[in-house]
């Protein structure tokens, strides 16, 4: 998965973050299932606010994170996956080879082209966008709105994009306001099955965006969260 950990990285590993050789090497050294930011129980009801059970979802930068198995455990019936890392997408495909509801493929998400125009009703991403910027050079910027563009391509109208972060939306908004979409906020404690995040607010209960789009509620400063970003594409 094309993404940053929940703990800070050295400078040398974030800068090889979008190299495909980066992710080889970890997957080939350390092939344990891994769940970036929030596993799927802890999610669960938010995707079910917005992803539809019944419709193509697809989840970027997948890794060999358990998330999309517990999707389909809980009743999605097609559920693709990417990922540049073709260490991990040969070993997730073995995993789930009798696994009709997941279906796993090598892929750079700044050229989706494999995908048609309005394939999928919901794209869910942990933190593979927000990698970009991190390891791209000057490019960075462009690398990342060209993810995006992929990701607006890909969805139907009224589609979702999920992106699941850490990254606070004082720097993030900006990023995302650049494509034509309604979006909106949700916050989660980074350790919600411990209770120990010292945010309270209901996950299915978005966080209010002033006019501009931007960030309208101060989270407290003891709080330890994920932020959520649901971006529902406007054609």
């Amino acid at each position: 998965m094309t993404a940053a950990n929940n703990t800070p990285a050295s400078s040398s590993s974030s800068q090889a973050y979008g190299e495909a050789w980066y992710w080889d090497n970890r997957y080939t050294h350390d092939p344990s299932t891994f769940d970036w930011y929030q596993k799927y129980a802890s999610l669960s009801p938010l995707i079910r606010l917005y992803a539809p059970r019944h419709h193509p979802i697809l989840v970027v930068g997948c890794g060999n994170s358990a998330f999309s198995e517990g999707m389909v455990e809980d009743g999605y019936d097609e559920v693709v996956n990417v990922d540049i890392s073709s260490v991990v997408i040969e070993a997730m495909q073995n995993k789930y080879s009798t696994c009709p509801h997941l279906k796993y493929m090598m892929m750079d998400v700044r050229d989706m082209s494999a995908f048609g125009r309005g394939t999928f009703a919901a794209v869910i991403d942990k933190g593979s966008v927000l990698s970009i910027p991190k390891c791209c050079g000057h490019n960075s910027r462009d690398n990342a709105a060209k993810m995006l563009e992929e990701v607006w391509r890909v969805l139907k109208d009224k589609g979702v994009y999920i992106l699941i972060t850490y990254g606070s939306p004082v720097y993030r908004l900006s990023l995302l306001k650049e494509l034509n979409w309604t979006t909106k906020l949700h916050v989660i404690g980074k350790h919600q099955s411990e209770n120990s995040s010292n945010w309270s607010r209901e996950l299915t209960a978005p966080v209010p965006l002033d006019v501009n789009g931007s960030f309208s509620e101060a989270v407290g400063m003891n709080a330890v969260v994920h932020y959520i970003y649901v971006c529902i594409k406007v054609s």
